[in-house]
């Protein structure tokens, strides 16, 4: 087998017309029933089916879960916060991970280029609430020498949902 079929046969398949629908309707609703589906798409239901568990398979779709009002759960404040580790090794960075993933209120963390290690997202009540978090967590993380946070005063825009490229392939 040449490098390039090698190379061809890791590659999920190129998404068409069809999969691009499919991933955009369901983007915008993830509890449509495949029959809706199978109606936005113009196909029939099993092939819409096949589709999906296509698309699933190939790692296009993650997963399926329900947005949730902040708010009314007591975690109205938005934070971010960046994150200095004092030494980075790859122990260090195992750990750090490691402790972050054991933490709900962390929503996302994301390690980055540039001038800190880590930028977390987290939600917590109020003001105080992230003092005492901060206190009894976050400045407690394995590693953590500095950090710098970002209370957010307005959410302007936020989204899950991803672009979509055009589509290529054989279309329909």
């Amino acid at each position: 087998m040449s490098n390039k079929s090698l190379e061809e046969s890791s590659q999920p398949p190129e998404l068409d017309r069809l999969d691009l629908r499919i991933l955009a309707v369901l983007q915008a609703d993830g509890r449509i029933t495949n029959l809706k589906l199978a109606e936005h798409i113009g196909l029939s239901a099993t092939a819409v089916l096949a589709r999906v568990q296509r698309l699933t398979r190939d790692g296009y779709i993650l997963g399926y879960e329900a947005r949730l009002n902040p708010q009314k759960l007591g975690a109205g404040m938005l934070v971010f916060v960046e994150v200095l580790l004092d030494r980075t090794t790859a122990n260090m960075f195992d750990e750090f991970k490691a402790a972050v993933q054991a933490r709900p209120e962390i929503m996302e963390c994301h390690m980055v280029a540039g001038g800190f290690d880590y930028l977390l997202k987290l939600r917590c009540a109020d003001m105080s609430d992230y003092r005492r978090f901060a206190g009894t967590v976050l400045w407690r993380l394995p590693g953590v020498r500095e950090t710098r946070t970002y209370a957010v005063m307005e959410e302007i825009k936020q989204s899950a949902r991803m672009p979509l490229p055009p589509a290529r392939g054989l279309v329909s």
